[in-house]
């Protein structure tokens, strides 16, 4: 079994591999999940069973993946009968003394066997980021064959359970962490590229401060990035923030940090919300450290404005402009008009943060995030991103979501419980205008 171990160690995290799905193989991987389904034996063998597994998964091409996770999504829920029987002595037993035993019961019968065959992996080295990489593969396949939802539900959520942000490690990161480490920063950022070896030398400068968190299960992959920058009041522009030319700010007068870019580094945890108090585990930290820090607050990009924009035509009514000609930028150039547009556009992103909701949550991405991590909508700012990029997504708007230490636990309660919105009264303001 050692050496099932050390190759499916060494495949983890790799490209798929080559083997197509045959009929032999097929009924070979059948007979493999039934029996990690029925569970015999005692660790040893679970953890035999899991690695056989693993290694049959790793080792096959794309759609003999797909074909793998189709088995276990269709052939291992739960069973009806005992799900009937077991629903049924539940109905008979309420108001009385075995209504909890008949509660457990039906609990039981519920609960698939695909759950057993998925945590049996967790045993394995590397078996959490095993898990991970296939929920990656499973999020790809799911996008054409919505058979795989079920499955996609039940791994997300015991994908959450393990990776509360009460489990992750918090570390910083500097310029003399691991070149392993510095290369993983540079692949994953997903906010703002970075753009050279000096570039990322800039982040890492005494006035900022990088973090990483990590799964003590998975303790060479970083999970989340969260870049700060110490400044001096609120930062309205990405540009002038990220300038390495910019005079560094003495610690000691910065009263203010700027979260500007968070990156979730695994493909296999979207959807994953790592618990309501990420940030403010960053939060603490950064007051230790610089306990003269007033205000803590983003500089954060509206990845999908105009993506709803797009969905919402009559918005842009009586601006002039289309919506191409905003994603161009070219009238940014102009100043009369920029004044012009100035007012009319701000409203929009007001209330497009504020009042634009999509399965009752807000519908920018972003905005989920930091609401529900307790931050409020503090401020739209006009051209704060005048990368293209930054034009295409969001008419070259960001806006500042703040922490405020005090109220973020009756944020995150009103948010998660009430689905209530934080924002100032400026913004409130704006989103009816």
């Amino acid at each position: 079994m050692e050496g099932i171990l050390r190759r499916v160690k060494s495949l983890v995290g790799g490209k798929p591999g080559r083997q197509p799905m045959s009929p032999k193989l097929l009924a070979q991987l059948r007979r493999q999940l039934q029996e990690c389904a029925a569970g015999t034996g005692g660790e040893v063998a679970a953890r035999g069973r899991a690695a056989k597994l693993g290694e049959t998964y790793l080792g096959l091409d794309d759609a003999g993946r797909h074909e793998f996770l189709r088995r276990i999504a269709l052939d291992f829920g739960p069973d009806p009968v005992k799900v009937d029987a077991a629903h049924r002595a539940y109905q008979a037993a309420a108001g009385t003394p075995g209504q909890w035993d008949a509660e457990a019961d039906l609990r039981a019968a519920l609960r698939s066997s695909r759950i057993r065959i998925l945590t049996q992996f967790n045993a394995l080295p590397q078996g959490v980021k095993f898990l991970v990489d296939l929920r990656a593969d499973l999020l790809r396949f799911l996008e054409k064959d919505e058979e795989l939802a079920v499955l996609d539900r039940e791994l997300e959520s015991r994908l959450t359970a393990w990776f509360d942000v009460g489990f992750l490690e918090l570390s910083r990161i500097t310029w003399n962490s691991p070149a392993s480490l510095l290369e993983k920063l540079i692949q994953y950022e997903a906010v703002h590229e970075i753009r050279s070896w000096s570039d990322l030398r800039n982040r890492l400068g005494s006035d900022r401060r990088l973090y990483a968190f990590f799964h003590p299960r998975m303790p060479a992959e970083p999970l989340i990035f969260v870049e700060v920058a110490l400044t001096r009041e609120l930062s309205g522009n990405i540009q002038a923030l990220l300038d390495e030319h910019a005079p560094v700010l003495e610690t000691e007068r910065a009263d203010t940090a700027i979260f500007y870019s968070i990156s979730n580094t695994q493909a296999g945890l979207r959807g994953v919300t790592f618990g309501n108090f990420l940030l403010k585990r960053v939060i603490d930290d950064l007051k230790r450290d610089f306990p003269q820090l007033k205000t803590f607050a983003t500089l954060s990009p509206l990845p999908q404005f105009c993506v709803w924009l797009k969905r919402t035509p009559e918005a842009l009514a009586g601006l002039g402009l289309t919506l191409a000609q905003l994603q161009s930028g070219e009238w940014a150039q102009d100043k009369a008009l920029a004044r012009r547009v100035r007012d009319p556009l701000e409203a929009l992103a007001a209330r497009y943060l504020y009042t634009v909701r999509q399965n009752g949550r807000p519908f920018d991405p972003v905005a989920r995030f930091h609401l529900g991590n307790g931050a409020r909508i503090e401020r739209i700012n006009f051209l704060a991103d005048s990368s293209s990029k930054g034009f295409r997504q969001s008419c070259g708007l960001m806006v500042n979501y703040l922490y405020d230490p005090e109220e973020i636990e009756q944020n995150v309660e009103a948010f998660v419980g009430e689905d209530r919105i934080a924002a100032t009264a400026a913004i409130r303001r704006l989103a009816k205008a």
